[in-house]
């Protein structure tokens, strides 16, 4: 076969591959939308963000179906987690390229990759044995908004890790060489130089972070609490749409089960918001720098 031919066929190929790519996510959004079509009809939209709260084992007339509490819960928790873990995975990330050489680099790589690779029921039950009594000593029950951050936490860590290293290995190896040759130190040189063109894959490592905690079921099973409230502290127990799926989703049918597609449809629709934000911030600030 010719290199031409070669070529070609590596095009076709891809383009298939990208093109089927585009196609899962269009008939995701459609099979949701249509499995919640029931629910949009027979139930409203409005109700899901004006009732009060979430009872859809009652008849359809009386049921209650609010979404908005597990909508604020789930938000809350993945923006929690993002806070704790993006300063942690930063600093690791800075320590990793810029301070740490040799056989100790490698070994925080392996790690990190280990931490990666841990199932979530894992963390889940290191949330319920070891995190959970702790929060309880400052006010019951401990299952909470902050467990599951903190669980989250650790697990999204090694997502920005990840990112924020390579986006530093991504720059010019010169620069590093040129600002020792003006006499910048290391810490400006990071803060100012390199850090600010690695911004975009920075950023795109906290928006993956973010999208992933949103996304999490069981962590959020075991440490959150499962009580469909509206959060006022980092203490209360709260129920994620995510959880609420996992939770109901086994014995539900007719409205209640099409309201649960709909849960789901509104987290993928915020998901996709989150990433298009990203997107938006990440290119205000390539405005900005230029």
């Amino acid at each position: 076969m010719s290199a031409s031919l070669k070529d070609s066929f590596a095009k076709t190929l891809l383009g298939f591959a990208s093109s089927l790519s585009v196609l899962v996510i269009f008939f995701i959004f459609y099979f949701l939308l249509k499995e919640s079509s029931l629910a949009l009809s027979q139930i409203g939209g409005s109700r899901f963000f004006s009732d009060s709260t979430w009872a859809p084992e009652l008849n359809l007339a009386e049921g209650q179906f609010g979404l908005l509490e597990m909508i604020v819960a789930t938000v809350a928790v993945a923006t929690l987690a993002l806070f704790i873990a993006a300063p942690i995975g930063w600093f690791t990330a800075v320590y990793i390229h810029f301070f740490c050489k040799g056989a100790f680099r490698i070994f925080l790589h392996r790690v990190t990759e280990i931490v990666a690779g841990l199932p979530s029921v894992v963390l889940g039950l290191w949330g319920l044995v070891v995190l959970v009594p702790v929060l309880l000593n400052l006010r019951a029950p401990g299952l909470s908004v902050l467990a599951g951050a903190i669980v989250l936490a650790i697990m999204i860590i090694p997502t920005i890790v990840v990112s924020t290293v390579s986006a530093y290995q991504n720059l010019n190896s010169e620069l590093t060489l040129t600002s020792k040759g003006l006499g910048i130190g290391k810490a400006r040189f990071i803060l100012e130089i390199a850090t600010p063109l690695a911004s975009r894959g920075i950023s795109t490592g906290f928006v993956l972070a973010l999208a992933r905690a949103m996304g999490e079921t069981m962590v959020v099973v075991m440490v959150c609490g499962n009580v469909v409230q509206m959060p006022e502290s980092m203490l209360d127990p709260v129920r994620t749409l995510t959880g609420n799926i996992a939770l109901e989703m086994g014995y539900a049918y007719g409205s209640h089960q099409s309201a649960l597609f709909l849960s789901g449809f509104l987290l993928l629709l915020s998901v996709l918001t989150v990433f298009i934000a990203g997107r938006l911030f990440l290119k205000t600030q390539e405005e900005q720098f230029r």
